[in-house]
């Protein structure tokens, strides 16, 4: 799963990265947790957008929007089955900036937190949903997932789940709402082409209350 990121990369970075015509001013995050909202890239009117959701999706049919709790990853293999997933996957798709992730590795005593980003610190891009639900008030509550697969080569030693990194020549594909159920849905089988490197970190990031540069410094695991 991705229960934790960083995203700490410049308004210029991201821009040009992303190809954005602007970028909001973003404050260097650290420890980004479900509940939290997270940036986003997406198509609107065929144009790109940066855009803020909550993390963690709740369907438009939901009746109670704390089921958005359990619905911070969907599964490749299974996103477009489940009722859940199946209409954002089609019609509400974007691209999550990362500077990098956090996962756990099982130790003899505990679990050891690792940091892991991609190789030269490429910015990255993950694969995510969002929906829109609107309370019996009608307020509008905005959400997101982030879609994972099966851990490639790299990951394994330290999961068996990763999030789906989207490259940068396939972010059209993915973000393109006219595009072909065949052009999105190679976006998560094709497997990440992103090299990524890894360094165990704090046990400090297990609280989303801290969010300091320092959590993702290496330390002696």
């Amino acid at each position: 799963m991705c229960g934790r990121f960083a995203f700490f990369s410049s308004s210029e970075v991201v821009t040009a990265v992303f190809g954005l015509k602007n970028t909001p001013a973003l404050k260097p995050r650290f420890n980004v947790a479900p509940g939290q909202q997270v940036f986003s890239v997406r198509f609107e009117g065929g144009k790109l957008m940066a855009d803020q959701f909550r993390w963690g999706l709740v369907p438009f049919w939901a009746k109670d929007p704390t089921v958005g709790n359990r619905m911070i990853n969907a599964r490749a293999e299974t996103v477009a089955e489940k009722p859940s997933y199946r209409q954002a996957l089609r019609r509400r798709r974007c691209l999550i900036p990362a500077d990098g992730f956090y996962e756990w590795q099982k130790r003899a005593h505990g679990k050891q937190p690792f940091f892991i980003s991609g190789s030269g610190g490429a910015l990255l891009a993950f694969a995510g949903l969002w929906e829109e639900w609107r309370g019996a008030d009608d307020k509008l509550l905005r959400t997101c997932t982030i879609i994972t697969t099966i851990a490639n080569d790299f990951m394994t030693e330290l999961h068996q789940r990763m999030p789906v990194i989207v490259s940068s020549d396939q972010y059209g594909n993915w973000l393109d709402t006219e595009a072909s159920s065949t052009d999105f849905e190679r976006v998560l089988t094709a497997g990440s082409e992103v090299e990524l490197q890894a360094w165990p970190v704090s046990q400090k990031v297990n609280n989303p209350i801290n969010d300091q540069p320092e959590l993702i410094e290496a330390v002696v695991g």
